[in-house]
């Protein structure tokens, strides 16, 4: 796997677009793609980008709420043909370093589905709460997080 993790940047736009509508509907649900959008344009804190030959691969954010001393992973996805190969594993373990490197939080908080819950519990996340149908209808959300 020779994949590289960079910051976002403006003119990577489409082709992460491009990455949720490839996740739409198994891991997200429709009207989540015009919140993606908008995210892009003016909700990034810190977002990142993971390259294999040039290719935008997969994408992951960090956002912040320091009055709470949280740092919350944000808008996770790899695209479904390198799904299993440990990129999103890269990913998250590259956030999580930056975070804890940081020294202002103290909590890590992240907000996924039934399908990826899994995959942040084995990371050493907990479950907090599950609200069904909250991203859209068989999508609910799993709050979750982690102490540092």
């Amino acid at each position: 796997m020779n994949v590289s993790i960079r910051p976002y940047r403006s003119d990577d736009h489409q082709s992460v677009l491009e990455l949720i509508r490839v996740n739409i509907p198994e891991y997200f649900a429709v009207n989540e793609e015009k919140e993606f959008a908008t995210y892009l344009d003016g909700g990034i804190e810190d977002y990142f980008v993971v390259e294999e030959a040039g290719r935008i691969i997969g994408c992951g954010g960090i956002n912040y709420a320091p009055e709470q001393k949280e740092a919350i992973i944000s808008w996770d996805m790899i695209h479904p043909d390198h799904h299993g190969k440990g990129i999103g594993r890269k990913l998250l373990q590259y956030r999580l370093h930056k975070i804890r490197q940081s020294g202002q939080f103290a909590t890590i908080r992240v907000r996924t589905s039934q399908l990826a819950h899994g995959f942040y519990e084995r990371a050493g996340f907990k479950l907090d709460q599950i609200k069904a149908n909250y991203w859209g209808k068989g999508l609910d959300l799993y709050d979750m997080s982690q102490d540092i």
